[in-house]
């Protein structure tokens, strides 16, 4: 059950009187209100809906009038604080001491009144109780009549909000494990307590026995069934077979495995997040889903040596629209590579983006790509490619440029373009006994998107990696050379990172040799310095990223561990701190 978080403006004042503290007050709570303003317009929550801000009842002087504004927020349930001021307050008196919460504080870059004083001294105090804090300040000196947000703040405030949202729907929601380890994959050995130390997330874990048992008994909503089984036939194009004579199915067996699909997709679905019509049906227990923001289908083998795979079920919930028109993604992992769905996670709940999931498959060098297709890459595929490529859940969104947006953005036009150009293939038998189907597309070329990946370190605990950069288009002859050589029938994205020339973005090969697992979660657009922002907030240090210094934005306190080198400073500061809720 979806209970989005809201944010807490608190507006700290000189707590002198006598003049001081009431000369303050409009200027101060207009400040408050104002960045209450900005973020309920720019953001929203994953249903679509604008995120809410609640702006304390009273200005801020004191110790008493903080713990007032505390009972109001959790009365609220606020998950993240921002506290604002143009002048000289009283910082230990006057700070948000929850050490659970994201905070920032902006303090007005004015002349009249010392904010910049009080954000110094605020934010000395969150370091010395090992609370990290964000420090906005912004560049220029305003007025104090000015009650506008100058561009700078702005940009700060909002992607602390972004982040500090992400952090606050994470916590309490739960990872649902749908069967166990694929195939040894490190990912998909889930470990609750990384998931409930740095994410405050709980686990759950379903045998994938139970969705062909809630398939075989009926156990989903029949009239839904009904509508999508219809949906996918008028819609969902089967592509060529590409298996071998002998692996080959019947169009009846086809059939029947289009009907079990369909099925899947519902049931998993109804594991993640419930379902009040299988109430009505008498299934009480079922029908209260396991809470689960995020899952993975293990799939591979125990269930598709026997069973229709995952890859149509987990394509359909990670994309922003189904038979029933656009909707929020479900994030759903394939092979369940948990880390791989919390990075999906990420991007999904910084963009509100449906997510690509994919194989960090191969390193297409200029030579190697002249020499097998007769092409020679020039743009930003001069120094090679990544090619993006799985089975599993490649989100239709991923298709086009146009369609890879938020779901309440989508119109049907989009929709329909999306379709036209996918295709559904019967499962290589070969990987998949079980058969099933596999989705097919290719990405529009020129689009920005950024390239995620979360990895566990023995002793180290986790770390992010992070790449920016293009998707690229082939001409169709070069791309049917080189798609020909995996696996056809599964949804292609050609990926060219940003080069930097410095540490594991020196070249596209580096990129690719220095990733930390098979698997990657794409997203549109460069979110890289949004995800720098959360992974502090969550004590994750980020292993490589093709960021700009500037574009770096943590706690104030980072600082103190080092500012010459910024990627040593961020891993020294998580260390020391320790995850958030341990």
């Amino acid at each position: 059950m979806d209970v989005y978080p809201v944010i807490g403006v608190r507006p700290t004042i000189d707590g002198r009187r006598r003049g001081v503290r009431e000369s303050l007050e409009g200027q101060t709570m207009a400040q408050a209100r104002a960045v209450a303003e900005l973020l309920s317009g720019a953001l929203r929550y994953r249903d679509g809906q604008p995120v809410r801000c609640v702006v304390a009842d009273t200005t801020i002087g004191g110790v008493v009038e903080a713990a007032a504004c505390a009972q109001k927020f959790a009365a609220a349930g606020v998950g993240l604080t921002i506290t604002v001021t143009p002048c000289w307050c009283y910082g230990t008196e006057t700070m948000d001491l929850d050490p659970t919460m994201p905070h920032a504080v902006w303090g007005f870059n004015g002349t009249e009144r010392p904010g910049a004083v009080y954000l110094a001294a605020v934010m000395s105090a969150y370091a010395q109780r090992g609370i990290p804090a964000f420090a906005v300040y912004g560049h220029d000196v305003q007025d104090s009549s000015d009650l506008a947000i100058p561009r700078d703040v702005a940009a700060a405030l909002t992607r602390f909000a972004r982040a500090g949202l992400a952090v606050a729907q994470m916590r309490g929601r739960s990872y649902l494990s749908v069967g166990s380890v694929s195939m040894g994959i490190a990912g998909s050995v889930v470990k609750d307590d990384f998931f409930f130390d740095y994410l405050g997330m709980r686990n759950e874990y379903v045998d994938m026995s139970e969705v062909s048992r809630r398939i075989d008994q009926g156990i989903y909503d029949p009239d839904v069934a009904v509508r999508a089984l219809g949906w996918a036939r008028r819609r969902c194009v089967q592509g060529f077979d590409n298996n071998r004579p002998d692996l080959v199915l019947s169009s009846s067996e086809h059939a029947a495995q289009w009907e079990y699909v369909v099925k899947m997709t519902l049931v998993l679905a109804d594991l993640m997040e419930g379902n009040p019509r299988l109430a009505e049906l008498g299934h009480m227990e079922e029908a209260q889903g396991h809470d689960a923001i995020v899952a993975g289908f293990q799939g591979q083998r125990q269930w598709t040596d026997g069973h229709p795979n995952g890859d149509f079920a987990e394509t359909i919930l990670n994309s922003s629209f189904d038979w029933s028109g656009p909707r929020r993604p479900k994030i759903l992992a394939t092979e369940n590579d948990s880390l791989n769905g919390v990075s999906m996670l990420f991007g999904h709940l910084l963009t509100g983006r449906g997510q690509l999931f994919a194989d960090v498959r191969t390193y297409w060098s200029p030579r190697a790509v002249e020499r097998v297709a007769g092409h020679r890459l020039d743009g930003d595929a001069s120094d090679g490619l990544i090619h993006l490529i799985n089975s599993g859940s490649g989100s239709l969104d991923a298709i086009t440029a146009s369609g890879w947006r938020p779901f309440w953005e989508l119109d049907q036009a989009t929709v329909d373009t999306a379709m036209s150009r996918v295709t559904f293939h019967p499962a290589n038998r070969e990987y998949f006994p079980g058969g099933g189907f596999s989705t097919r597309f290719l990405s529009d070329p020129a689009m920005p998107v950024t390239m995620c990946r979360l990895n566990l370190v023995k002793g180290l605990g986790p770390a992010l990696q992070i790449a920016e950069g293009v998707t690229v288009g082939l001409p169709p002859q070069v791309h049917d050379v080189l798609d020909q050589r995996t696996d056809p029938t599964w949804p292609t994205t050609w990926f060219a990172p940003r080069l930097t020339g410095h540490g594991a973005f020196t070249s596209t090969y580096e990129v690719m040799n220095h990733w930390g697992a098979n698997h990657g979660a794409i997203t549109f657009g460069h979110i890289g310095a949004d995800l720098v922002t959360l992974a502090a907030m969550l004590r994750i240090p980020v292993a490589m990223h093709n960021l700009e210094p500037g574009a770096l934005f943590r706690p104030r306190m980072w600082g103190l561990f080092g500012t010459d080198q910024p990627e040593a400073a961020d891993y020294r500061a998580c260390a020391t701190l320790g995850p958030v809720y341990r």
